[in-house]
């Protein structure tokens, strides 16, 4: 019986001694926090604006031929003449070179002995042979030069009916691409020019890079412009919806609770106060229900609940100077903050 009630009251002694322990650290919490200068939420004020909106899919590319066609020479032999160079458009059945023959080109080496007239006879006699485009398009690569000695193995020159973009898509975006969509391109060699197009083929097979599934899709570009070489590394942004002079706001002035979206809206601006610098929230304000629409992750548009003109109220979060919408409060549950959390 004695030692019941030792033990009852051994577990009563250390129950007190652990309350007591919590009040005297929420009591030092509370006077460090006072010493520390723990305000108020502070807030910016955002004025509801116009303006236009964009969803997008980005991925990265490169640009390639479409059809990449290497030109090799009939016979084995030396090259005469090349008569065009990269980046010259040609027609189908154009000659873009001349060649002799592995025995004329010894014919006419031995006739040069001989003079000139002996080497014009021979050249008038034994025509060099032609090398043609055998399709439109453009030169986009020249692997020779006259005198130089080539196999039917070689390639002469490289072609290309229209260059295109290649980009790769992630797998997750992939359902939101679709024929013939819009597409801006920018090349990292030339990244403050837009080139637009459209998506012309979407690969059917998957492939892994850097142990990510992607799929290649092609973007055929309207108006390539002159600076644009195969081999580009490119930027390509899906336009997936748009909105033009919409009401917008930035997500995170947004407050969402069970589902539903609301802002604070300010009713009673000081006037005196610069809008760009926090400032304690008074009672100027009051929080009110809103409808949104498309959002890119950064703006959101306004359906219903705000107009034009209005200013509503932003949680401003001072960083590197320890003052925070909130102080942490280690005694709270789940170390309960006093700022507002977001979605």
């Amino acid at each position: 019986m004695n030692e019941l009630k030792s033990s009852t009251k051994r577990k009563k002694i250390i129950i007190a001694s652990v309350a007591g322990a919590l009040v005297a650290g929420a009591i030092f919490w509370q006077i460090k926090s006072k010493k520390a200068g723990v305000r108020e939420p502070k807030f910016r004020s955002v004025t509801v604006e116009r303006g236009d909106l964009s969803i997008n899919v980005l991925a990265t590319g490169a640009v390639q031929p479409e059809n990449r066609l290497v030109i090799k020479p009939p016979v084995d032999g030396r090259i005469e003449d090349v008569l065009v160079k990269e980046g010259t458009r040609v027609i189908k059945g154009q000659v873009l070179a001349t060649m002799s023959s592995t025995d004329r080109a010894a014919l006419i080496d031995a006739a040069r002995s001989k003079g000139k007239d002996e080497v014009a006879y021979w050249e008038g006699m034994y025509k060099a042979a032609p090398i043609i485009a055998p399709l439109p398009g453009l030169i986009i690569a020249r692997s020779v030069e006259p005198g130089q000695t080539i196999t039917r193995q070689d390639g002469v020159l490289v072609m290309s009916d229209r260059l295109i973009i290649l980009a790769q898509v992630d797998e997750t975006d992939l359902s939101r691409v679709q024929l013939k969509q819009k597409a801006i391109v920018t090349l990292d060699a030339y990244r403050q020019e837009e080139i637009f197009g459209q998506v012309l083929e979407i690969a059917f097979e998957a492939k892994t890079v850097n142990n990510v599934t992607v799929y290649d899709v092609r973007v055929v570009v309207q108006n390539p412009p002159s600076f644009m070489r195969s081999g580009m590394t490119a930027s390509v942004k899906f336009l997936i919806d748009e909105r033009s002079k919409i009401l917008k706001i930035p997500e995170a002035v947004v407050r969402h609770s069970n589902g539903k979206a609301s802002v604070l809206l300010e009713t009673a601006p000081n006037e005196a106060r610069d809008s760009t610098e926090p400032y304690e929230l008074t009672k100027t304000a009051k929080s009110i229900a809103v409808k949104l629409g498309l959002s890119d992750g950064k703006f959101t548009e306004v359906l219903e609940g705000l107009a034009e003109g209005d200013v509503v109220l932003e949680e401003a979060i001072a960083i590197g100077s320890g003052e925070k919408s909130g102080a942490s409060n280690p005694f709270a549950p789940f170390g309960g903050g006093g700022g507002r959390k977001r979605r």
